[in-house]
């Protein structure tokens, strides 16, 4: 299981907050995806055939953009 947390400064409502929720859970292989709108922080646990490429494209499919590192 790979535990990790993805910035992503568009988060600003409860609207982001479902939204990515919702996109992230339908990766298979997502275990938990929780949406902390204050600080604009994604956090996944997720095992495969999950990939961060996939729990990545999940979040710009909603239109949000994720920063590289």
């Amino acid at each position: 299981m790979t535990e990790t947390t993805i910035a992503v400064p568009e988060i600003h409502c409860m609207h982001c907050k479902m939204s990515i929720e919702g996109a992230v859970a339908g990766v298979a292989g997502v275990e938990t995806v929780t949406v902390d709108v204050p600080t604009a922080q994604v956090a996944v646990s997720f095992a495969e055939p999950a990939t961060m490429d996939a729990i990545v494209a999940a979040i710009e499919s909603q239109g949000y953009e994720v920063p590289s590192n």
